[in-house]
């Protein structure tokens, strides 16, 4: 299966790696230091799971030229969307799928408008994977896949990419309800980055304490009354749902917001809490906490600001 990686970070990297090691015909997309490390000695894998091993694939900044992708993962922040979508413009032909595996629940949205709704599925990863230095990417925690068309139909392209998931030892579920698995995904993230991001602190004491429990729950019922109102399939038991899963989860989960913000890098809010927030505006539904949460890492959302 010929598959295209855009955005070699920790949750591309690791599938895309993954896939590669079992003879898929992967191409990686990347820029500077890690497009340039991966060209000259491979992508490296460090896993706490699995071990360590390195694959070797093509890596580019530019797609120009290149055959037609059967699959493209997409894996970029979703402050890139749009730019990427014009970078891998040039592999999607006819058939191609373009699986959105981002943070947020616009980016499929994104996709339809600039490359046809008819390629993009959505995707969820459950991964906890960040990229350690140039060429090498760290796997900590999970490796799960999640993905289906918009409309729930399994389509040929579906069934390939869950056989070549199976080749690869990765866990993969087709989905006929992405967009509800999209969304029970979003209420968790919502929550969980901003609070491992404002308070520095992981999944185990948030859960431990019973005032970031308390404020944890908030925003859930906060963005629960959201999905509820967008018609996502979830109802008010998302909450309890969610809950269970921090209780679940690692002691020592944070969340890829939380190392942006402690490396200076760009956020994600606008299509984290940001959207949730313009959600509430736009259905007159009140989001006092997720306003909170938006307003207090709105300097950083560029990068730390200068003091």
């Amino acid at each position: 299966m010929r598959i295209v990686v855009m955005g070699t970070g920790g949750t591309g990297g690791y599938f895309g790696a993954k896939l590669a090691r079992a003879g898929e015909d992967v191409t990686f997309v990347a820029r500077g230091a890690h497009r340039e490390a991966i060209e000259r000695h491979g992508l490296r894998i460090r896993s706490s799971i699995e071990g360590e091993w390195v694959v070797r694939a093509p890596v580019m900044e530019q797609l120009a030229g290149q055959p037609t992708a059967d699959v493209v993962l997409f894996c970029v922040k979703s402050f890139d969307t749009e730019s990427a979508a014009l970078v891998i413009r040039p592999v999607v032909g006819a058939e191609t799928g373009i699986v959105s595996v981002q943070n947020g629940v616009d980016n499929e949205e994104t996709l339809a408008r600039l490359l046809g709704a008819q390629h993009v599925l959505g995707g969820v990863a459950r991964v906890f994977a960040t990229i350690e230095a140039p060429g090498v990417i760290a796997h900590t925690l999970l490796g799960q896949l999640e993905f289906g068309e918009m409309d729930g139909r399994e389509s040929t392209r579906v069934q390939a990419l869950s056989a070549a998931c199976a080749r690869a030892g990765i866990e993969a579920q087709v989905s006929p309800r992405i967009r509800a698995a999209l969304w029970e995904k979003y209420v968790f993230l919502v929550t969980h980055s901003a609070m491992t991001a404002l308070t520095r602190r992981p999944a185990g004491i948030l859960r431990q304490l019973p005032e970031t429990r308390r404020l944890y729950r908030l925003l859930l019922e906060e963005m629960a009354a959201l999905a509820q109102a967008e018609k996502s399939g979830l109802g008010s038991e998302v909450v309890d749902g969610v809950m269970a899963a921090l209780d679940g989860v690692g002691a020592g989960a944070y969340t890829s917001l939380y190392h942006d913000v402690l490396h200076g890098r760009r956020l994600e809010i606008e299509s984290l809490q940001g959207y949730a927030v313009r959600l509430g505006e736009r259905h007159g539904i009140s989001t006092p906490m997720l306003f909170a949460t938006y307003a207090l890492l709105r300097p950083y959302r560029d990068g730390s600001p200068a003091a």
